[in-house]
């Protein structure tokens, strides 16, 4: 009789995890059915004066409310990633290859998003000039150089300026870097805020369904289907676009530098993309990821400074994306940006995007500050690219993940501290990861304990076949 209740009990654990489903899962699902039935409106009650074109302001106050969020983020990202860089490079060889590395890909890849965006022209065809943002007047360079200083020192935070709120920025993480141990009391405050910050954009982004809706309601129905063939061709280029980044790029090179095949490398990742396309967010996979590379035969040194410094500063699908959405807008509305201000708009938006590489929403606020920093009269059509950018998070997300666990297994091979014989065996399934070994490792949160059984018990039925 004692025996019948153990079976019960052990029958409801596995029950539990399919109640927690991830929230971002209703988001996903809302921003599609938002997209779907802006569509829909815009093409039944469209025209110039018709029901789909009074929904703009419902786009309008989406946007608003991310702009209200851009100062703080770029604030407190710039800060801790000028805190990352300075970490890594104490690491000598193994940052500073680091770092040369992700400088050169995430180059690269600003460099294939201008190629493959100058291509195909996203955004031709339809109008959104509608969707306006009243620039300020332009000045001289005196004047420029004058206005990016600001009045205070917490002005930079109120006044709308990005590149004040940059200055700042800079100047504040670099006087903490010479402030030494003292600085780090006010490093962990600042990633605090950091935390408060971006909870407080996962809320915004809960408005994403609304604003999507009103956004591509009121495009579509003054464009008419111009602009959702022109949505397709943006989405399916950036798929295209990142895949061949993976296969060719990333591939070519971990195939030339260290004979590893990409795709046993994916296959061995499994899970951790299944992980990163339900959540739409590579951080979620970032403990995984360190553990992983650590059992594939690559030292914890090199691990522990290229995957964490990676995810602030190897950000190639991000940089596709900010390239490819950014001649979107500016060509939808009618204002295409010459060489010269794509490339000085994507250095800054590589620039500002330090630190919030792993957030869900932390791209769409990127977008919007760098284009309110350099162009800002096109601030207004990131409105229209919000209807998609949850579907091209998940590829985003996932380009810059494989780009970090490629960068870790290349610059193991060049410093020589990685086992070539424990990467072959694990490729070949002849070593499977066990989960159990991330609590020996501390990867695991402990709070987690229930999810922590769950991945025992699963690795104990893999040992047992």
């Amino acid at each position: 009789m004692a025996s019948t209740p153990s079976p019960r009990t052990k029958s409801k654990k596995p029950a539990k995890p399919r109640k927690k489903i991830d929230s971002s899962h209703y988001l996903y699902m809302a921003v599609i059915i938002a997209v779907i039935l802006g569509i829909v409106v815009g093409l039944v009650w469209g025209g110039e004066k018709g029901f789909a074109v009074s929904l703009k302001p419902l786009g309008d106050l989406f946007i608003a409310l991310i702009k209200m969020m851009i100062a703080p983020i770029i604030f407190c990202t710039i800060i801790l990633g000028i805190g990352s860089i300075a970490k890594a490079a104490t690491v000598g060889k193994i940052g500073g290859l680091a770092l040369g590395y992700f400088l050169v890909m995430s180059t690269f890849a600003l460099g294939i998003g201008l190629v493959v965006g100058n291509m195909i022209h996203p955004g031709d065809g339809i109008d959104l000039s509608d969707a306006t943002y009243k620039a300020t007047e332009s000045a001289d360079t005196q004047g420029f150089l004058l206005g990016i200083v600001p009045a205070t020192l917490f002005s930079s935070l109120t006044s709308g300026n990005i590149l004040q709120t940059l200055l700042v920025a800079l100047i504040a993480g670099f006087a903490l870097q010479r402030m030494g141990p003292a600085g780090k009391p006010i490093l962990e405050g600042i990633a605090h805020v950091q935390a408060l910050v971006f909870r407080i954009l996962i809320m915004v982004m809960w408005l994403a369904p609304i604003g999507a809706f009103g956004a591509i309601a009121a495009v579509v129905g003054a464009t008419g289907i111009q602009a959702v063939i022109s949505l397709f061709t943006l989405m399916v280029a950036f798929y295209i676009t990142c895949i061949l980044f993976i296969v060719v790029i990333l591939g070519g090179l971990l195939k030339l530098v260290t004979g590893v095949n990409i795709f046993k490398l994916m296959r061995y990742l499994g899970r951790e993309y299944l992980l990163i396309v339900s959540t739409s967010s590579s951080e979620a996979a970032l403990p995984r990821l360190i553990a992983k590379m650590e059992h594939l035969g690559v030292s914890k040194p090199v691990v522990g400074v290229t995957v964490p410094t990676g995810y602030s500063f190897n950000l190639d699908g991000t940089a596709i994306y900010l390239t490819m959405a950014s001649l979107f807008i500016a060509n939808a509305l009618g204002q295409p940006l010459a060489l010269g201000e794509q490339i000085g708009l994507l250095v800054f938006m590589i620039i500002a995007s330090k630190g919030a590489a792993g957030v869900s929403g932390a791209g769409l606020a990127t977008l919007a500050a760098g284009l309110q920093a350099h162009a800002p009269q096109l601030v207004g059509g990131v409105g229209f690219i919000v209807g998609i950018d949850r579907f091209m998070s998940e590829a985003r997300a996932l380009t810059n993940f494989t780009g970090n666990a490629v960068a870790t297994v290349m610059i193991g091979s060049w410093t020589k501290e990685m086992d070539r014989v424990q990467v072959d065996r694990v490729l070949d399934k002849l070593e499977p990861f066990d989960e159990r070994t991330m609590l020996t490792h501390g990867h695991v949160s402990v709070a987690d304990t229930q999810r922590t059984e769950e991945k025992a018990a699963q690795s104990r039925v893999l040992e047992r076949v």
